[in-house]
């Protein structure tokens, strides 16, 4: 196991007393100043203070007033059951067509010789499987 570390700083001694030490003199220097500040002139201050909060009312109530939220549009009910079926089936009978279509271009480059109705059969199913392709999700 790893050995025990020691440590000879005083328990006393927090990050937050260190760092009160180190900031202390300009804490004291900006106090003084804001003191000093408020003590010459109270009725400007107090003043500020009042239109603050007259003008943060004035706002909340205008400028930043939330808006309703939109009214929910209720979606149609549809069977997830009876869709998702549907979907089996359409992607089943394209499955079927392409297969169908690739048996019949297998058939057709399998011919030494094409004839021009095997020609235009064969560039039919390529632009038919290609339909499929571009059309499928």
């Amino acid at each position: 196991m790893f050995r025990k570390l020691h440590s000879n700083r005083d328990p006393r001694d927090t990050l937050l007393t260190e760092i009160n030490k180190e900031f202390r003199p300009y804490i004291r220097k900006a106090a003084t100043g804001i003191r000093g500040c408020v003590n010459s002139h109270p009725r400007f201050l107090f003043a500020m203070m009042v239109i603050n909060i007259v003008l943060s009312a004035v706002l909340s109530f205008t400028v930043f007033r939330r808006q309703p939220p939109p009214p929910k549009v209720a979606r149609p009910v549809t069977n997830p059951v009876g869709t998702g079926f549907g979907q089996i089936m359409r992607t089943g009978e394209k499955l079927k067509r392409t297969l169908m279509l690739k048996r019949q271009i297998d058939s057709l480059t399998a011919k030494k010789q094409l004839s021009a109705a095997d020609s235009l059969a064969l560039e039919k199913a390529l632009d038919t499987i290609q339909k499929f392709n571009q059309t499928a999700p």
